[in-house]
């Protein structure tokens, strides 16, 4: 198994890095909230899950190890695998999740795209005793959940975009995230972000 990979970052995109190891690329595939803590050509280092498949090999990157941890546990629920685990922890913190999970929060795994309502009762019968407790417990009042706007704007910076720049993305795709039902799915708001920025160039 590779447990993580150490070097500078050669390149970023919406979905995935690349990080040079040894003089070898190597293509990780990462969450928005991931991506924005990554400068290219910085050094970075990442913990890793590497998932095997007939067809392929693919490596999934994490701010540490706890991120990778959660990202394996939840994969030994039926019906999820590593696309939705990814996704799930686009939306909510190892913490956040946690916290659904020890509390019986539907909504939170609603908010997930990809999870309806009988998926989300069933995850969390079958998650209840495996994640854990929440290491540490939100302010009063304060969101489980980073807001969208500081997710994508933490993505597009980490991209190489301006601030100037990132903000007006931010705000050309408000109308689709307001629209959004639920959690609104950074992933997706990101692509959009980026296709209104390449017709501003």
């Amino acid at each position: 198994m590779i447990a993580f990979v150490s070097g500078p970052v050669a390149a970023l995109a919406p979905d995935s890095a690349v990080v040079e190891v040894g003089g070898i690329g190597i293509a990780v595939q990462c969450t928005p909230n991931t991506l924005s803590g990554l400068r290219m050509g910085q050094q970075t280092k990442l913990a890793t899950s590497l998932v095997v498949r007939e067809d392929s090999l693919t490596l999934y990157g994490f701010v540490d190890d706890d991120e990778r941890q959660v990202f394996e546990l939840l994969q030994t629920a039926s019906g999820v695998g590593p696309r939705l685990a990814q996704a799930m922890l686009a939306v909510h913190t190892p913490d956040a999740l946690r916290r659904a999970v020890a509390t019986g929060d539907e909504k939170a795994l609603i908010a997930v795209p990809g999870i309806g309502k009988r998926g989300a009762q069933k995850l969390l019968l079958e998650l209840k005793d495996r994640l854990g407790e929440p290491v540490g417990a939100p302010a009063i009042g304060a969101p489980v959940t980073q807001g969208w706007r500081d997710q994508l704007h933490a993505a597009l910076i980490g991209l190489g975009y301006a601030t100037r720049e990132a903000d007006e993305a931010v705000a050309a795709v408000a109308p689709q995230a307001e629209a959004a039902e639920g959690t609104p799915q950074v992933g997706r708001l990101l692509k959009a972000a980026l296709q209104t920025l390449n017709r501003a160039r």
